[in-house]
């Protein structure tokens, strides 16, 4: 004789099919939530995808900005470099400007007799004129009434580009 008797078996797949039902709905939930955390693991991958694009341009701007930065140092001492230069040679002309001006200052002692430094101020003679700051031919031409050309013809030897002051040159005779 068996065991388990056929009215006593009645139960068992009934019991089967509500553990296979209930097996069924925890498999379909676990696919609805398993669903959920894809689509949540996709949302945080997009989001990290745009935290790692964000941490790479601040990277590349860290990047740009150090570059900067040293560039701006160079230049700096470049600048400096270069104004240290010039205040340099700006010291020099200033003291060149300064002697200048004190030797413009002093008067101007003129030859005489062929001598320099005789300490006598330059004196004209008859027909003959000293040149004075500013003087060029065409003006003591002109203010001693006679023609340019005539001045030159009487003076051949001399450079009227860069005439001297005290410089005497011979006037010719007025008309």
């Amino acid at each position: 004789m068996d065991t388990i008797s056929r009215e006593n078996n009645s139960m068992l797949p009934v019991g089967g099919i509500i553990v296979g039902v209930i097996a069924l709905l925890l498999g379909g939930y676990a696919a609805i939530t398993l669903s959920k955390v894809n689509k949540t693991l996709a949302e945080h991958d997009t989001k990290l995808a745009r935290v790692e694009a964000v941490e790479s341009a601040a990277n590349a701007a860290a990047a740009a900005a150090e570059k900067s930065g040293k560039d701006v140092q160079g230049l700096t001492r470049s600048t400096q470099d270069a104004f240290n230069q010039v205040g340099g040679e700006l010291a020099s002309l200033r003291a060149s400007v300064t002697k200048l001006e004190e030797s413009a200052k002093k008067p101007v002692v003129a030859e005489k007799g062929g001598k320099k430094g005789s300490g006598e101020p330059a004196v004209a003679g008859p027909n003959e004129y000293v040149v004075k700051a500013g003087d060029g031919g065409a003006k003591i031409a002109k203010a001693n009434g006679v023609a340019l050309a005539d001045l030159q013809a009487v003076n051949p030897g001399v450079d009227w580009t860069k005439l001297k002051v005290g410089q005497k040159v011979k006037l010719p005779a007025k008309k």
